[in-house]
């Protein structure tokens, strides 16, 4: 008879990746996708993500796995080193900001579903993965670093001089999902898996967003801002002063800062993690080296800038 399976956010990042190595699983019958952009309402993904689960248990689906993020984590502080991190650390954001806070939520109630009862009999079993940050082609983070760039004579604006962190090549990711979806259907597997959360990473080097922004495009002549930059504490508390002057407008108009004391922390603490855990319990191994990662990018990347001179080209006709 085979099985299904249902991908949500399908069309996204991930999601595509996911999709393509889905296809290549044995007795797989049929993949549904799903894609819905969400609003950043604070408890959005959150509600969906309930409603996802309770969908599970009417139409009886046994396996569930949910794409959380690092920022479930933290960082709280950009004076507090995280080296190397693993699951047994009590590590948890405390930042109101909805994003990892309503990542918080959906992570914490779909472990809490593990075990439940579904309306076959049959009984639900969940595991949530934890990606640190997802690089690769299609990255909308990189992509939008490198196009600021080439429309400001190849300078790369510094995104996190002061971190440190283990990025991850989406490709990978997307092999964990796979990984974690064999192990909740192996009953050999499935027991210390269930109701479990991963940290996923890869072998992509220890290094600054800046960094890597760079060693992904450096190739095209473009190069890191060598101006002076701000102090890491003038920046955190002019992020402080932003937040308050939205907070005093709010009553007659809507100011978005440009930064706050929470965007500086997320890119510019060192918080790595192992992939350990995962390494043992998922048997997850990267299917592509940082090598390969990073010569399928720079090729993606090459890509931008040829599509950036030819829109140069057509203006000038």
């Amino acid at each position: 008879m085979g099985w299904s399976c249902l991908v949500t956010g399908a069309g996204g990042l991930l999601g595509q990746r996911i999709v393509r190595l889905l296809v290549e699983e044995k007795e797989l019958k049929e993949i549904r996708a799903l894609d819905k952009a969400f609003r950043p309402e604070l408890r959005e993904e959150f509600s969906s993500t309930q409603l996802l689960l309770e969908a599970c248990v009417q139409a009886s689906v046994p396996v569930f796995i949910y794409t959380s993020s690092i920022e479930v984590a933290g960082p709280n502080s950009y004076k507090e080193i995280i080296q190397n991190g693993h699951e047994e650390e009590p590590l948890e954001n405390t930042w109101p900001t909805p994003y990892p806070y309503s990542k918080k939520l959906a992570e914490k109630a779909v472990l809490a579903a593990n075990g439940w009862n579904l309306k076959n009999g049959d009984t639900l079993y969940t595991c949530a993965l934890r990606p640190t940050y997802i690089y690769g082609e299609g990255g909308p983070f990189l992509s939008a670093s490198i196009n600021e760039a080439l429309n400001n004579n190849g300078i790369l604006s510094s995104v996190g001089k002061f971190s440190t962190v283990n990025p991850v090549y989406v490709g990978n990711v997307a092999w964990a999902h796979i990984l974690a979806l064999r192990a909740l259907r192996d009953p050999k597997k499935a027991p210390s898996v269930r109701g479990q959360f991963y940290y996923i990473s890869d072998d992509t080097p220890h290094q600054s967003y800046d960094n890597l922004n760079y060693i992904l495009s450096k190739e095209f002549g473009l190069r890191l801002d060598s101006r002076w930059s701000l102090p890491l504490t003038l920046m955190y508390w002019i992020g402080f002063l932003l937040e308050v002057v939205s907070f005093l407008l709010s009553p007659i108009y809507s100011y978005q800062p440009p930064f706050n004391r929470h965007t500086v922390t997320l890119s510019n603490s060192v918080f790595t993690f192992s992939y350990k855990k995962a390494q043992r319990d998922l048997a997850y191994k990267p299917l592509y080296s940082w090598e390969e990662a990073k010569q399928k990018t720079v090729e993606w990347v090459g890509s931008l800038v040829d599509r950036h001179k030819e829109t140069l080209k057509s203006k000038t006709q």
